[in-house]
């Protein structure tokens, strides 16, 4: 299936400066507008079924059609084991490795990318494990987001069989339908000291909701593709002598601001945006807000430093005015 040409059909164009009312500056799965939209896509049976579960449980499981799968595989957890040193996570191991940049690149999960978000996916991220991270329920719109909303996702690739004694990850269905909490709208201040606050809060708002937990166990070389505000996270480990390797690759879309929530305030002009590297071409992505470049992407800056230029400004503007008037 031609996949430009079929956004082309169903969503505005993403290059445009302003959205459609149907397309509502976010992915059509979110939409009210979906179920309209994918009618009239004239989607494959197969790619119509994908998007539907996609739109319904916020995330699916697919095959990633890794080429040369087994050897592949074999070579990179041989050459990264060396590496965890006594951690359980490499961080853009890409950078460094090959395969690592072949998985995070992979036409399959490309495609499909496509075809849920309408958008040119940027796998701008990898993070490699040797075991399973015991992680507590979240969303990794807190770690990462962007304006306009929802445009990220992860794509989680398991390098062996993932059964329920090594620690798999779990997925709340349906999730994905939630706000995307920021740890304002929970009451607490930006930084990292308020995330375990953040994880209890966040597992208090699942058993609030009634949301049903369900372990996801995969097959080597299947994918996990999961939205945005997903809650998920990973299980307890009951067997120690298990590994379970697997890469993480998250992904931004075109055209969008990137920012980190957690060391952001926004309504007090607080913004820590990021500088991304699209891993296909090694090259940085321009953040964009409202169909314009942002050229210079500066440092979070505090409430106080926020009121100082703001002062300094309002004082320069006074002294400019002052010396008109007395010329």
């Amino acid at each position: 299936m031609d996949i430009q040409r079929t956004a082309a059909a169903i969503m505005a164009d993403p290059h445009a400066k302003e959205a459609s009312l149907r397309q509502m500056n976010m992915p059509w799965f979110m939409t009210p507008f979906f179920p309209t939209l994918v009618q009239e896509s004239h989607l494959s049976d197969a790619d119509r079924a994908l998007v539907e579960a996609f739109a319904q449980d916020g995330y699916v499981v697919v095959d990633a059609e890794i080429p040369n799968r087994d050897a592949l595989i074999a070579q990179m957890v041989a050459t990264l084991h060396p590496m965890f040193r006594g951690s359980n996570r490499i961080q853009d191991a890409w950078k460094d490795n090959a395969n690592a940049k072949t998985l995070a690149t992979l036409p399959h999960i490309d495609r499909i990318l496509r075809l849920l978000y309408q958008r040119d996916p940027i796998p701008f991220q990898t993070l490699n494990f040797a075991h399973g991270t015991e992680q507590h329920t979240h969303s990794d719109t807190i770690h990462f987001h962007c304006i306009p909303h929802h445009f990220m996702c992860g794509v989680w690739i398991a390098l062996e069989d993932i059964d329920t004694s090594c620690g798999p990850l779990h997925v709340y269905p349906g999730s994905h339908k939630m706000p995307a909490w920021d740890f304002h709208d929970l009451g607490l201040p930006s930084g990292r000291e308020s995330y375990a606050r953040y994880e209890d809060c966040m597992q208090a708002y699942v058993e609030a909701t009634g949301m049903r937990k369900h372990i996801v166990t995969m097959k080597k070389g299947q994918a996990a593709i999961w939205a945005a505000t997903l809650l998920h996270g990973g299980e307890s480990i009951t067997d120690a002598s298990r590994t379970r390797h697997s890469q993480v690759t998250h992904y931004y879309f075109e055209n969008c601001l990137y920012y980190t929530p957690m060391h952001s305030d926004p309504y007090i002009g607080k913004m820590h945006l990021r500088n991304i590297t699209d891993i296909r071409t090694g090259q940085l992505v321009p953040n964009r807000y409202a169909g314009k470049t942002i050229s210079a992407i500066p440092e979070p800056v505090s409430p106080v430093q926020s009121a100082t230029l703001a002062s300094k400004h309002v004082l320069k503007r006074l002294l400019a005015r002052a010396k008109k008037t007395l010329q």
